[in-house]
């Protein structure tokens, strides 16, 4: 019986091509370019710094990238947040996209944790 991998960095960059998708969809306003940019930003920075997570030398090095993937991801959801509150779109179309975000989120906050147990226990 074969056994499918789910493909982190992939669902990274489908998350990160979606926030793209949003940014381009914005209005050329001040405020719809700022958030935009923001959001371009901030919606592709998680699948970059996973990469460099994947390449950490240590558990040591591994985890402070990966908090850089959490933390980037929590500000695109502040952003995803300004963007709802501001009406540039229905709703149904960026729940989601908010959805994932969270999900990508619940992820990070456990592989994070995880990472710091057995961090925590190679010390002793």
């Amino acid at each position: 019986m074969k056994t499918t991998k789910y493909d982190l960095e992939e669902r990274l960059i489908e998350f990160g091509l979606r926030t793209v998708d949003v940014a381009e969809s914005l209005p050329k306003t001040t405020a719809g370019k700022h958030f935009g940019s923001q959001l371009v930003r901030s919606g592709t920075a998680p699948a970059l710094n996973y990469g460099e997570a994947q390449a950490a030398e240590s558990r040591p090095d591994f985890v402070p990238k990966m908090k850089l993937v959490l933390k980037e991801l929590r500000e695109t959801m502040v952003n995803l947040k300004f963007i709802l509150k501001r009406n540039y779109f229905q709703e149904d179309r960026l729940l989601p996209l908010l959805k994932e975000n969270d999900e990508l989120i619940a992820i990070f906050i456990k592989s994070i944790s995880t990472a710091k147990e057995k961090l925590s226990k190679a010390d002793k």
